[in-house]
């Protein structure tokens, strides 16, 4: 029995035992799972890292001579690369002071200093970053095939290096734009502040008018020359064309608005209400050439000394913004005028006035750039000169043609002669003499033929001899052969006082002039005697000798002698009264001679005999004169009449179409209109 109870006092003890052990096991297990809940978090960030001490631990699980290979081609990738970013780091560095609105104005040279370190910057990162990334790349490339890596950091960073490669990689995120945008608007501010309208300035008549000075200063053209260089150097040249022209362009366009140019858009058919504007039109146009468009071109080519060719297009937009297609214009309507010998004259203004820009023309608009001026201008010389030489050809024939017309009614000189005497005198004065030669000279070139001076003054001679021989016609359309020697008398004279003295009357000849003065006197001595040379014998003292017959006989005689005389002096007196002598000095010459013929006898027979009449119940009927009377009313003879017109003479011009178009349309203008 004691066996068996100490063998179950032994399996007791080891089920108490059994009993301890399990309840501590249970109350480390316990333990063990509240620890565990507490370290919980912990263990996931732990399992978190696992992948990534992994994947640092790989290369050292790799083999050792993929990880000795991949050490150099890692340094000689990293060096051009972390070059490249110095260099990034160096554009970032540029930033403040590029984008200093003020700071292009303050200081120009410093800022366009900066802007090149930028370009130079850029330079190398597009010559560069290119080739660091590819190295880059081949080497992640190489760590991703030896998965000495992460797959997913090597993937990212591909990605990364393969936008780097792109050639549209943003190089400066947007710097250099912004910086020449800043450069852009200090372009169009120096242009703003120094493009100011020209004044026009008449020349005093003392000095003639000089050239104007360039209109932007030195300094300031060269900051533009500066700027442009670096716009174009970005591709920015059309952007700075186009604001320079707008500038400039606006600039000349505002000098000429002012000097009042709407009449370059008239149009007339009559040359003569074209003529104040053709004097304007030749003065704004040298304006415009000399002064504005000149300056101009200087202007263009020094800003953009390095661009010819953007400096020729950029001209020839001013050039057109400043109208002078507009000039061009008017003088074409110059030349589509109705032809008449004024128009010649104005013709020859516009050639004139061509001929002397013509070297100012080949200089300013020679270029491909002006190619439309030079066509227009071309085309308007050819309109002129063709205009004019036709003209200038039908002068004689017209002159021909008045022959066949009437003369004037009261004897005056016809306007005809007065007309063409003054316009072939400025035919051959010191303003067209030339210009015309080299018009008809340049046109018989066209021809092959040949023209010089001394046949253009054959022909303007002839033409003054053409209206020579016209004299004779018109005096023998008169029916009063008295009206006749006055119409001679004043023709001739007209000639002779109003070309002696001038070019004309000298290349005539005193010979010719003398002969037309003898020719005067001639007529004035017949035209009085045949006239009032009449009337003194009527008052002869034949068969008054007083009382010779009686006293109441030689008053019959007085009477009826007085009454003869007074019938033909009224007769007379009423006809010559519409009668002209058209120059004043002949005139009063003529009234005196007439005067002289007639009044001193007249008071003689007054004084004589008069006595005897005067006391007679019907002494008024007899006596209807003083001396002084006679005297007043015979120096009123003679004197133009205010607003008559005068018809002979209606100068004509054919077209080609053989319609007559009347050019003086009566000749009511005077030849003071001719300028």
């Amino acid at each position: 029995m004691g066996a068996e109870l100490e063998d179950e006092g032994r399996r007791m003890a080891a089920l108490l035992a059994a009993r301890q052990a399990l309840r501590a096991g249970v109350d480390r297990s316990r333990a063990l799972t509240h620890a565990l809940a507490r370290e919980g978090a912990r263990l996931e960030e732990i399992q978190a890292r696992l992948p990534a001490m992994e994947a640092s631990v790989r290369p050292i699980r790799a083999p050792r001579e993929a990880l000795a290979t991949a050490g150099p081609n890692i340094d000689r990738a990293v060096g051009p690369a972390a070059a490249v970013l110095k260099v990034f780091d160096a554009v970032h560095g540029l930033e403040p002071p590029l984008l200093a609105r003020a700071a292009a104005s303050e200081d120009l040279p410093g800022y366009l200093a900066v802007l090149a370190r930028l370009e130079e910057a850029r330079r190398f990162l597009a010559d560069n970053l290119g080739l660091a990334a590819q190295w880059l790349s081949d080497i992640v490339e190489y760590v991703g095939n030896k998965k000495l890596a992460d797959p997913g950091f090597v993937s990212g960073l591909a990605d990364a290096l393969a936008q780097l490669k792109s050639p549209s990689a943003n190089l400066d995120g947007g710097l250099l734009d912004a910086a020449l945008e800043i450069l852009e608007a200090e372009f169009r501010r120096l242009l703003a502040e120094h493009s100011a309208p020209l004044a026009m300035k008449e020349p005093d008549g003392s000095a003639p008018a000089s050239i104007a000075p360039p209109l932007i200063p030195a300094a300031v053209a060269h900051k533009l020359g500066l700027i442009l260089d670096r716009l174009a150097a970005n591709g920015r040249l059309d952007t700075c064309t186009a604001a320079y022209a707008d500038a400039r362009g606006d600039t000349v366009c505002a000098s000429l608005r002012a000097l009042g140019l709407d009449y370059l858009r008239e149009t007339s058919e009559d040359a003569q209400a074209l003529s104040p504007s053709v004097e304007l039109w030749g003065r704004h146009l040298e304006f415009a050439v000399h002064h504005l468009l000149e300056a101009e071109r200087k202007l263009c080519v020094s800003v953009f000394e390095r661009r010819p060719e953007a400096a020729s297009l950029c001209f020839a937009e001013i050039a057109a913004r400043a109208g002078i297609l507009d000039f061009l214009k008017f003088g074409r309507a110059v030349t589509d005028a109705r032809k008449d010998p004024i128009k010649l004259l104005r013709l020859l203004d516009v050639f004139g006035c061509l001929n002397k820009l013509r070297p100012d023309f080949n200089r300013l608009f020679g270029g491909k750039a002006c190619l439309e001026i030079q066509s227009r201008t071309r085309e308007l010389v050819k309109r002129v000169v063709d205009g004019a030489v036709e003209i200038f050809e039908e002068l004689l024939v017209q002159v021909e043609l008045q022959r066949n017309l009437p003369p004037p009614a009261d004897g005056g000189v016809p306007r005809l002669v007065s007309f063409v005497a003054k316009y072939c005198n400025q035919l051959l004065g010191e303003q067209y003499r030339t210009v015309l030669t080299q018009v008809i000279t340049i046109h018989r070139s066209w021809r092959k033929e040949t023209f010089n001076d001394k046949m253009l003054v054959e022909a303007v001679l002839n033409i003054v001899k053409t209206l020579e021989t016209n004299f004779d016609t018109w005096s023998k359309a008169y029916e009063d052969v008295t009206l006749s020697h006055l119409f001679m008398m004043n023709a001739h004279w007209h000639f002779f006082k109003y070309l002696k003295g001038t070019k004309l009357g000298e290349l005539l000849g005193d010979a010719w002039l003398r002969e037309h003065e003898q020719y005067k006197d001639y007529y004035s001595a017949v035209f009085l005697r045949e006239s009032w040379g009449t009337l003194a014998p009527l008052l002869s003292r034949e068969g008054l000798i007083l009382f010779s017959k009686g006293r109441a006989t030689a008053r019959d005689l007085v009477k009826q002698r007085l009454k003869s005389f007074n019938a033909s002096f009224d007769e007379m007196f009423q006809k010559q009264s519409t009668w002209v002598i058209s120059d004043r000095d002949l005139q009063q010459k003529t009234c005196h001679l007439v005067v002289q013929a007639i009044v001193p006898v007249y008071r003689s027979f007054m004084q004589n005999y008069g006595p005897l009449v005067e006391q007679d119940v019907s002494a008024s009927k007899y006596v209807k004169y003083s001396a002084e009377d006679l005297d007043k009313k015979l120096n009123s003879l003679f004197l133009p009449k205010p607003g008559r017109p005068r018809r002979t003479g209606s100068f004509q011009i054919s077209h080609s179409s053989d319609k007559i178009t009347s050019a003086m349309t009566g000749l009511y203008r005077s030849a003071s209109t001719l300028k």
